[in-house]
């Protein structure tokens, strides 16, 4: 069977089938670029390259919310590769999917230390790996990015594909070979997400951020409940002027009356300002100190429950369970990513 374009220049179906299976683009793409190089395969897939870089650039400002995260290990390291796309259709292709496994071989192989090495890499067909993404872009009409990496050297490292998906991936490693425990401990990772090993892992940015927080919070608090009791004095429901939004609408709804609302708001700014000025710096700080505790209990992989102890252990931290596996055994590291908004 004969397809003619235009000009009568004869391409043949087994060349388009070839072409197609060795490049990944679509039907009419392939038949163009034959047509164009005269038959000349590889001028057609110099083309359909090209073309693909083309069409990548002129997506370069849509949103990618979709894709594909792999973790893999092999003896002494450890790493995971997210390539993100547009849409979960295209991620679930098994060319997308061939593609970002092809890029994770190739950092497996050259064990690169940064994002940007691993743009580098060189893959099969010549293609450094950023090229490779930008040009299955152009087959697939999706703008397609690498977005992420991670990689941890050493022995005693399990990862963890969450359910298989592709979408969450974790690596953590132990000071000792221990992999039923280091598994679960990963599963830890996706399940919590913590933000640090320990609070001495914690960013000091991190710390100073959620200390602020804490003590506006508690300073907010200890103000509200003033003026919650100076309401309470006047005979007026706090919960019903709990905002300027809430007090116009209950008075529209007979809720309130007029010369209630008008006291309240006269009430509440007076007690505010006083409030303020009156503030116990120290019980302020002692309680923001509790916030914090609460903040790296929840957030510190080590101090955070275990989600995966036997019922027999009770609520238990994830370093107090380690120790009953055995008393040295200790997290050195870990590393999680995730496609999903969090």
């Amino acid at each position: 069977l004969i397809l003619n374009n235009t000009e009568n220049m004869a391409v043949s179906i087994a060349d388009i089938k070839k072409l197609r299976a060795m490049t990944g683009a679509g039907l009419a793409d392939v038949k163009k670029a034959l047509t164009e190089a005269d038959g000349d395969f590889p001028k057609a897939q110099e083309i359909l390259r090209e073309r693909g870089l083309a069409i990548a650039a002129k997506r370069s400002d849509r949103e990618t919310s979709n894709g594909v995260v792999l973790v893999k290990k092999v003896p002494g390291f450890a790493a995971m590769v997210a390539v993100k796309c547009e849409t979960d259709f295209v991620a679930a292709g098994k060319d997308f999917i061939a593609l970002v496994q092809e890029i994770l071989d190739a950092i497996i192989e050259k064990r690169p230390k940064n994002l940007d090495e691993v743009k580098a890499l060189t893959l099969a067909n010549g293609d450094d790996a950023e090229t490779a993404v930008k040009r299955r872009s152009g087959i697939t009409g999706e703008k397609m990015e690498l977005d992420g990496y991670n990689f941890i050297e050493g022995d005693n490292i399990s990862i963890y594909d969450h359910m298989g998906k592709h979408t969450l991936a974790t690596m953590v490693q132990l000071n000792k070979e221990n992999e039923d425990a280091a598994h679960k401990v990963a599963m830890q990772v996706a399940a919590m997400k913590p933000v640090a090993l320990d609070e001495a892992s914690v960013p000091q940015e991190v710390k100073d951020e959620e200390l602020k927080v804490a003590i506006e919070k508690t300073k907010e608090e200890q103000v509200q409940r003033q003026v919650n009791g100076a309401l309470k004095k006047a005979g007026i429901n706090p919960n019903l002027v709990d905002s300027p939004e809430h007090i116009e609408s209950n008075v529209a709804k007979n809720w309130l009356t007029q010369e209630d609302a008008d006291k309240a708001k006269d009430i509440i700014a007076k007690t505010q300002a006083e409030a303020a000025g009156k503030l116990n710096e120290n019980m302020i700080q002692n309680i923001a100190k509790g916030r914090m505790n609460k903040f790296f209990k929840e957030n510190c992989l080590v101090d955070q429950e275990f989600q995966f102890a036997d019922e027999a252990d009770g609520k238990i931290s994830v370093n107090d369970w380690l120790k009953k596996q055995d008393k040295d055994l200790k997290i050195v590291n870990y590393k999680r990513f995730t496609l999903a908004a969090e």
